[in-house]
C-alpha cells in the first residue's frame, strides 16, 4: 500500500466550503501518478515508451466532507486482474475515513488500441 499527502486548496471547494465531488476524481490521480513515481516507473516513462492506461471506470464513496485547508491522506492499492488495472483508494483526514473508492483502467498503445499488460505491471501492480 502506498500513502499520498495533499492538502485542500480553496479552489477545490464549493459555495459550502466542502471539496466537490469532481475534485476526488483529480485526487486519485494525483496519488496514482505519484504512486507510480515512488515505485520507479512514473507515467511519462509509460508514456514515452507508447504505453497508457486510460481510465474505464470510476466508483467514489462519500462518507464525511472534507474542507479548505484539510489533510487528506490516500492510501493507494493497485491490483492487476487479467488485462485491467484495479486501484483502490482510501481518503483518511486526521485518521477518519472520509471517502473511498475505484478506478479501473486498460492497458493501451497511443492509438488507444487495448494491449496486454506490459511485463513490468505484474511487480508493479502487485496488489495486496
Amino acid at each position: 500500500m502506498f500513502k499520498h499527502r495533499l492538502k485542500v486548496r480553496y479552489a477545490e471547494t464549493d459555495q459550502m466550503g466542502v471539496v466537490h465531488h469532481s475534485m476526488y476524481a483529480v485526487y486519485f490521480e494525483e496519488a496514482r501518478v505519484s504512486y507510480l513515481e515512488k515505485a520507479g516507473y512514473p507515467y511519462s516513462r509509460m508514456e514515452k515508451e507508447g504505453i497508457l492506461m486510460p481510465l474505464l471506470e470510476l466508483k467514489v464513496r462519500f462518507l464525511r466532507p472534507a474542507f479548505f485547508e484539510d489533510i487528506l491522506e490516500i492510501d493507494v492499492v493497485p491490483s492487476l486482474k487479467g488485462a485491467r488495472l484495479f486501484v483502490f483508494y482510501t481518503v483518511w483526514r486526521e485518521g477518519e475515513k472520509i471517502a473511498e473508492g475505484q478506478t479501473v483502467h486498460a492497458f493501451t498503445d497511443k492509438n488507444l488500441r487495448p494491449i496486454r499488460p506490459p511485463s513490468f505491471a505484474k511487480e508493479l501492480f502487485k496488489g495486496p
